[in-house]
């Protein structure tokens, strides 16, 4: 299919006014789970949306009977048994020129239909994609996806412009024109699949849409931390990622974005879509592997390698000591599970390699004295701002205060060539406001190797900003003016990671745990006072009852 001949351009041309009624929501019910915050959300568009189309969930009820009565706009579309996948459905029954997809349990921010048909019609586009929020319920704490990709509108002749759109495999912040998806017979993977948006929108990708992108946030992804993940984005970000199931349907999803793209000519964004997978869902696998027992590791190890070996020279040469890259090296060089903790925390954002650093014969950095075979020359002259440095936490708890030890690993000399300085210290809270707590301190040559510094910690002034969970989190700060962001390695030891009980002039007892995340991050969980202790206590009881 030839090029669109019409230009680039950075940004949507401005419009005086989208047309009204021009856009059809497509709700998709789960099981019998509540759709009338999602199908309120899409009315609360205003005139632009024409009509909302709820496809029921397997139960066949949609929200349980309690769609919002009185609006002629919104319909109730039952799903056929058969092959045919229920957003399909709910496609067939769409009049509207435009269409977008929410699901059930997530919500359309107020003017997201406006933003983004006023860029379509603006910039002449078959696909208009904009900001993504997964919001964490019911903490509320926020986080953008992928929020580099939308820094600024932009609008793109073809896909191809901007590899990075296939990591965005989300089709629920996405306004597509109707006739764009019929015309090319675009439909949904049959029956319900997990990880159907990644095929979904690789096909969408393939038929070269026109496409804008626009740093509106245009859906809220809610992801309830109480419940089992469910959704369509859920399915995305928060289905288990080390359940073999799951893992099986992501990485057949993978494969068949690549062909899809591959087929249709566009070996860039095939290329892309392999990258995204090492970056994004590899790693995050990885970082929750150690959780499983033996036989489980073994078997996802097995499968992992049988599908990464699908993969090209090309596919690993570029770049081959960034994070995923590199644990796709170890994992194809041994054919049983090792380094589980290494990998978790090279996993993690931003990445850390741990020590032993290894060198092979030739003084050449390797991964280890028994992989020499996975060498590791780039890291000599990868930009400190991107380098995996470690540094390990340990947090020691004094009846009334703590004192935080810090320890800066070297990276084969690059630490040493840059000089550390110091490092600011962040204790961020989880919560959506951010409370954070920062001071910077000096780094000093330790005897045993590296930089070390200790600062003191008080539970009692985390408890008074906000009980809940606190992160740990740095800044690494040179000689020479560069610095980088890092997180901390959890070091375990006797005492270190127990939950504490410690008395407070102000809250009267504190309890307090240090903990590791799954990324291997030290991080620390604050309750004050009776009435915090009761509600830690019942939380426990409830992780342990789901």
């Amino acid at each position: 299919m030839p090029s669109d001949p019409r230009p680039a351009s950075s940004a949507p041309s401005a419009s005086s006014a989208p047309p009204a009624a021009a856009v059809a929501v497509v709700v998709l019910g789960r099981d019998g789970a509540p759709v009338t915050d999602a199908v309120r959300s899409a009315l609360a568009q205003g005139p632009a949306v024409r009509e909302v189309i709820v496809v029921p969930g397997a139960s066949g009820r949609a929200d349980g009977g309690a769609t919002p009565p009185g609006d002629p706009r919104v319909r109730v579309v039952r799903h056929p048994d058969g092959p045919v996948a229920p957003r399909d459905t709910g496609l067939g029954a769409v009049g509207a020129p435009y269409v977008m997809f929410l699901d059930g349990g997530d919500v359309l921010p107020p003017g997201a239909v406006e933003a983004l048909l006023r860029a379509a019609t603006g910039a002449d586009a078959q696909v208009v994609s904009g900001l993504c929020v997964r919001r964490e319920l019911p903490s509320g704490r926020e986080t953008r996806w992928l929020p580099t990709l939308y820094a600024a509108p932009a609008v793109l002749p073809e896909p191809e412009r901007q590899p990075r759109l296939v990591h965005d495999t989300l089709y629920v912040n996405k306004l597509y024109a109707t006739a764009f998806l019929r015309e090319h017979g675009i439909r949904f993977p049959e029956g319900r699949p997990t990880h159907e948006d990644a095929v979904f929108t690789a096909r969408v990708w393939a038929a070269r849409p026109r496409t804008a992108l626009i740093p509106d946030r245009v859906y809220l992804w809610q992801v309830d931390r109480s419940a089992a993940p469910a959704g369509t984005a859920g399915t995305a970000g928060g289905a288990d990622p080390v359940d073999l199931d799951v893992w099986r349907a992501r990485t057949g999803a993978c494969r068949t974005a690549h062909t899809t793209l591959l087929e249709a000519g566009q070996a860039r964004l095939a290329r892309a879509v392999r990258a995204g997978f090492l970056d994004h869902d590899l790693r995050r696998s990885v970082r929750e592997l150690p959780q499983y027992d033996d036989t489980h590791r073994r078997a996802w190890w097995a499968h992992t390698r049988a599908f990464l070996s699908g993969f090209d020279a090309a596919d690993w040469d570029r770049d081959p000591v960034a994070p995923g890259r590199l644990i796709g090296r170890v994992l194809l060089a041994s054919t049983e599970p090792r380094d589980l903790d290494r990998l978790r925390n090279l996993a993690a954002r931003p990445a850390r390699l741990l020590p032993p650093y290894a060198h092979t014969e030739d003084g050449t950095p390797c991964w280890s004295d028994d992989l020499p075979g996975i060498e590791l020359d780039g890291l000599l002259t990868r930009p400190v701002a991107l380098l995996p440095l470690a540094v390990d936490a340990e947090l020691r708890l004094t009846a009334r205060s703590g004192t935080l030890r810090l320890r800066l690993h070297d990276l084969y000399g690059r630490v040493e060539l840059v000089g550390a300085l110091a490092v600011d210290v962040e204790w961020r809270h989880r919560g959506p406001e951010g409370a954070a707590v920062r001071r910077t301190v000096p780094l000093r040559a330790s005897t045993e190797g590296g930089w070390t510094v200790e600062t003191a910690v008080r539970p009692a002034r985390l408890a008074s900003l906000g009980p809940g969970a606190w992160d740990l989190r740095l800044r690494l700060r040179f000689r020479d003016g560069s610095d980088r962001e890092v997180t901390a390695h959890a070091v375990d030891g006797p005492g270190l990671l127990d939950r504490r009980v410690l008395p407070s002039r102000r809250h009267g007892v504190l309890l307090v745990r240090p903990y590791a995340t799954h990324s291997g991050s030290l991080a620390v969980r604050v309750a004050a006072g009776v009435h915090g202790l009761a509600a830690v206590t019942r939380a426990r009881v409830r992780r342990l009852v789901h």
